[in-house]
């Protein structure tokens, strides 16, 4: 089975601290990474960008509705919507969504147990969840 470990932290306060010791903080993901690899584990990872860089598309207003076309298939649409681009996340939080390792494990159990060995557990949460498969 495939998870996803999302990886959460406060930018606020990562943007603080000093190059040194972020370079240090790197580098125990770095490690964190080659264990996921001579294990098996390890499927990709990837940092993301600041959430101030970030744009979320929401529809406003109107229902959404399924419906059957002879052109598209079936799909879900909302014709009295609009769809528009705001600024950063949606949600504002203290924590922001920013990394993630996608790992290969039998169960959840084992994707838990790989999940604390993240370094990035030390300071955010870190959240697991399986991916669905087929798609």
């Amino acid at each position: 089975m495939r998870f996803m470990l999302m990886l959460y932290a406060d930018e606020k306060a990562g943007a603080q601290i000093p190059p040194d010791q972020m370079q240090k903080a790197m580098e125990t993901l770095y490690a964190y990474q080659e264990a996921l690899t001579k294990a098996g584990a390890f499927v990709m990872t990837a940092p993301l960008a600041r959430t101030h860089d970030a744009k979320t598309l929401v529809m406003e207003g109107g229902d959404a509705s399924y419906r059957e076309d002879n052109k598209c298939g079936a799909a879900f649409v909302n014709d009295a919507g609009e769809l528009k681009v705001h600024d950063g996340p949606y949600a504002e939080t203290r924590e922001q969504f920013g990394g993630f390792y996608i790992i290969e494990a039998a169960d959840m159990d084992e994707a838990l147990a790989w999940a604390k060995k993240c370094p990035a557990a030390q300071w955010g949460p870190v959240e697991v969840r399986a991916l669905i498969s087929g798609f």
